[in-house]
């Protein structure tokens, strides 16, 4: 984790405190559960929770302990035992290392996403604000980078709105994916601990059984939560390509917000540069670069191997630690992206009408022309104007073989603007509903 790029609740989930907590109340519900099997004394379950709630645990100490036994739940316990007393030897009966840490990797990747999931719901929010705003925004669309046809700017955000959306849906599965739980003993059998005790551990922290665990919790289920943390950044990315499209000096429709006192280039002071959209664009590729180890952590040995463990380590905090920076610096952007209609005018209007070609060509074969010689009519008069020859209204009013289909007033009326947003409320009832 770079403290860069970020957010202190977010790095808080993965911080050694937050993880030694979360192992003691797993330890320790485990012991209730023993306890309430007559397995362990309830005595020695009370007290474990008594002293060890109370505990501020030492992670200084812990990780000297593990210097010397090489072993970090061991390590952990031995200080647990330092803690509760002679009591501390019923914590931890029956169960495996991979009990605790499986378990408690995916308590954290729930916290974690419940937090993404908020970043979720703060730029969905931020997006519809603008879309609303610029419903009716005209603006050129692209296709390969070229002017294709009208579209609104409302329109753009409409699409990253029903896109993030999807994002939400396939995080909230992915979530409910790996929120499991296994206390299941040496090569998952329960030999030594019964199956209701991993069901109690399970509804205390929030978690479901994972039904068959061998010694590890299956790792297809961290593949699916990571490669949906890969799209997301994804979708991330897409959007934020946009607005670094749109900030060019020859396109200028929108940018991000220049702050006062803003500096944009050390060696020229005129710059305004899209960096925040450019951040964004290199988070994304880091979050997406998480998701192949951990497809590659699904095919372990047997009933269980550790060559996952150094690789969760580091993409558990880092993949969401990334992906909760970069929404939140997404929603920012579009928050207070500044957005401008005159330029997105100018663009609409810079290929002298040749925007809407497809109207005359649809109105010519709707007057008999074929569809050939439709597109061929429209062509001869659209390549002049792509040279910057003329106008193209003029010059399909010009053209006889044009006039001997359209009259001018006809071939005018393929010009209507607004003819291209007809349809703009029907979209944006399907994404943001009636209202």
């Amino acid at each position: 984790m770079i403290p860069r790029y970020s957010r202190p609740e977010m790095v808080a989930i993965w911080s050694p405190e937050t993880k030694f907590r979360i192992w003691f109340e797993i330890e320790a519900h485990a012991t209730t559960a023993l306890a309430n099997l007559g397995v362990v004394p309830k005595e020695a379950a009370e007290i474990v929770w008594e002293k060890g709630s109370k505990a501020t645990f030492d992670v200084e100490r812990i990780d000297d302990i593990e210097r010397e036994v090489k072993h970090d739940v061991i390590a952990f316990l031995t200080h647990l035992s330092e803690i509760v007393g002679p009591e501390a030897r019923f914590v931890h009966q029956g169960m495996t290392s991979s009990d605790v840490l499986d378990t408690t990797f995916n308590v954290q990747l729930v916290r974690a996403t419940d937090l993404l999931l908020r970043d979720m719901d703060a730029l969905l929010a931020a997006i519809k604000r603008r879309a609303l705003e610029h419903k009716m925004t005209p603006t050129i669309g692209r296709s390969h980078g070229i002017h294709a046809e009208p579209t609104t700017f409302g329109l753009k955000l409409a699409q990253a709105y029903a896109e993030f959306e999807r994002c939400k849906v396939r995080l909230i599965e992915a979530q409910r994916e790996v929120a499991t739980c296994a206390i299941s003993g040496a090569v998952g059998t329960f030999a030594n601990i019964d199956p209701s005790v991993e069901e109690y551990v399970a509804e205390q922290m929030g978690l479901s059984v994972e039904p068959v665990s061998t010694q590890v919790i299956p790792r297809d289920r961290h593949a699916m939560y990571f490669a949906t943390l890969g799209v997301i950044a994804s979708s991330i990315e897409r959007l934020a390509i946009e607005v670094r499209h749109l900030q060019r000096s020859e396109v200028l429709e929108a940018e991000e917000f220049f702050s006062a006192g803003q500096k944009g280039s050390s060696a020229m002071p005129h710059k305004r540069n899209p960096v925040l959209t450019e951040n964004l664009t290199g988070l994304a590729r880091m979050v997406r670069a998480y998701a192949l180890p951990a497809m590659e952590n699904v095919a372990l040995w047997h009933e269980r191997d550790i060559s996952h463990s150094s690789v969760e380590r580091m993409i558990g905090p880092d993949a969401t630690v990334t992906l909760d920076f970069a929404l939140a610096r997404l929603t920012n952007v579009i928050d207070k992206l500044v957005v401008y209609p005159e330029n997105m005018q100018k663009n609409l209007d810079r290929l002298g009408g040749l925007v809407h070609s497809q109207r005359v060509l649809l109105a010519l074969t709707q007057k008999g022309a074929s569809r050939e010689d439709a597109y061929r009519l429209v062509q001869r008069n659209a390549m002049p104007v792509w040279r910057g020859e003329g106008d193209f209204l003029t010059l399909l009013k010009s053209d006889k073989d044009v006039t001997g289909y359209l009259s001018p007033a006809e071939i005018e009326t393929c010009f209507d603007l607004g003819y291209h947003f007809k349809h703009v409320d029907t979209i944006f009832s399907r994404v943001f509903g009636a209202s």
